[in-house]
């Protein structure tokens, strides 16, 4: 009589394929996704990154899912090409770095989807597509902001960072546990240029620092014939001239609810800063006595230079200061300037002109137009608005919300803008980014992406200023350390205008 031996799976590689293949059994039965039963309503992701046109260089749009539900399957497609998909237990959709790679390469300049399963008492469900669009026009590199707490009258840590819009890594510039936690403000670049740039330290190492070509110089911009130190910079294209404006500020507290403060201008001119000659220069043009000049900015070739001007009233009549958006020529050769005319006439259907950014290649001026006053981050009704400076149309686009819009630059190849918006809860500033199209359209806003798709609701500060540089700037916080306690060099007046 024979006897049988039960069979050992001494083989690691046989136990382990029988394994796999019970799973996978196992699996199919459980989450058969491809038998989903359809929904007609959208489903509503967190952020709204859907139906919107994102760069061919951005960090993965990573997202939650905000519908209560056991597991959640997402499946990227293009066309009707399944690229890859996400599982999650939670609705947090982390998409791999590898495969988000592979799909902006793979999709630039088309269109893909994301189908949405979740299962909901042992049922599949699926919910209508979700359509995106990779442009073919890339952002620049890398986004620089300063964050600081939405306070009125104080501060706490603050610092100036870059992050790499391709992937989630963010490091400091300067931070301010560096500098005796003195407050730091107005970074600027030269036409996006991360090898040129400039901020301003206050109190404890008051000064601008001006780093250019890898050097890095402090100036004291007050002289006895200006208002005080240089604000709002605006360099020259050619990076030899900076244009500021010069103020005395007031800031005065409301006490209803939907009106925290408001910053106005006593007195504003503008003036230019000759790097060379480390001089100052100003015409009447741009500083008279009887009207406030500020928020300086250059057009695209250099030969204009753009301004807000409203005329001067008393601090208690500020919601009757309206600022209008001129221009004046300029030489750059003879460090010269000549004509002014009126841009846009906002004061006449009772606006306000701020911020004014000429896109770099010179076709559109962007600006905020609020009710009164200048400082626009602190007005709910603030909006963006679109000059044509060919056909002089003047266009709101579709990117707007019911909250605060504000400070906003463009990509060095004027085909992104990146802007300032309180939308998410009307208190912190964040950056959205929308694509202009040839055909002077611009795309649905998204939110600056974050590894955490929840990061924005634990992140208690705003980001402030969003300027976008081509690349990194080599700029390490020790090396502006190592400027603090160095005397300034005070910058004269010139008197030849």
């Amino acid at each position: 009589m024979k006897h049988f031996r039960p069979v050992i799976l001494n083989n690691r590689f046989l136990r382990d394929s029988i394994l796999l293949v019970v799973l996978l059994v196992l699996s199919s039965c459980s989450d058969d996704i491809s038998r989903s039963k359809m929904l007609d309503q959208n489903v509503v992701i967190y952020p709204d990154y859907s139906g919107t046109t994102i760069p061919c260089n951005i960090a993965p749009l990573n997202f939650v899912i905000k519908v209560p539900a056991e597991k959640y399957v997402a499946v990227y497609l293009l066309g009707a090409k399944e690229q890859f998909r996400v599982s999650s237990g939670d609705g947090i959709i982390a998409v791999p770095s590898g495969k988000w790679k592979s799909l902006l390469k793979e999709a630039k300049g088309q269109e893909f989807s994301i189908d949405i399963h979740v299962k909901k008492e042992g049922e599949w469900l699926k919910y209508p597509s979700i359509t995106n669009k990779i442009s073919g026009d890339s952002i620049d590199g890398y986004l620089v902001y300063r964050l600081i707490d939405p306070g009125f009258e104080t501060w706490n840590k603050m610092g100036i960072y870059q992050r790499n819009l391709s992937t989630f890594k963010e490091t400091p510039i300067m931070e301010n546990t560096m500098s005796d936690g003195n407050c730091m403000n107005c970074h600027s670049f030269c036409m996006n240029n991360n090898n040129t740039m400039l901020f301003h330290m206050r109190a404890d190492h008051a000064g601008t620092y001006i780093y250019k070509n890898g050097e890095i110089e402090k100036l004291d911009t007050k002289t006895d014939s200006t208002l005080g130190p240089g604000v709002y910079p605006s360099w020259h294209p050619d990076g030899n001239y900076i244009a500021f404006s010069t103020n005395r500020i007031v800031q005065t507290f409301h006490a209803i609810p939907d009106k925290k403060i408001e910053v106005l201008d006593t007195l504003s001119d503008v003036i230019v800063y000759d790097l060379q000659a480390h001089s100052i220069s100003t015409v009447p043009a741009i500083s008279s006595k009887g009207r406030l000049e500020t928020f300086p900015t250059w057009s695209a070739d250099g030969i204009s230079l753009y301004f807000c001007s409203a005329k001067s009233v008393s601090p208690k009549e500020y919601k009757n200061i309206r600022y209008d958006l001129l221009r004046i020529s300029f030489d750059p050769e003879k460090n010269s300037f000549g004509s002014v005319d009126t841009v846009y006439k906002a004061a006449e259907i009772g606006k306000s002109v701020s911020f004014p950014r000429i896109s770099p290649d010179g076709k559109f001026a962007m600006f905020c137009l609020s009710d009164y006053g200048n400082f626009s981050i602190w007005h709910p009704e603030s909006d963006i608005y679109l000059l044509n400076l060919e056909t002089k149309e003047i266009s709101k686009p579709d990117i707007n919300s019911e909250q605060t819009e504000s400070y906003h630059t463009w990509s060095s190849n004027s085909r992104w803008l990146v802007f300032s918006s309180r939308r998410l809860d009307g208190l912190y500033t964040r950056p959205y980014f929308s694509h202009l199209d040839k055909d002077g359209n611009f795309s649905k806003p998204f939110i600056l992406p974050q590894e955490d798709p929840l990061f924005y609701d634990r992140f208690l500060k705003s980001f402030n200023i969003p300027e976008l540089v081509r690349s990194i700037v080599n700029l390490d916080p020790r090396i502006i350390s190592g400027e603090l306690n160095q005397k300034p060099i005070k910058v004269k007046f010139s008197s030849k205008f």
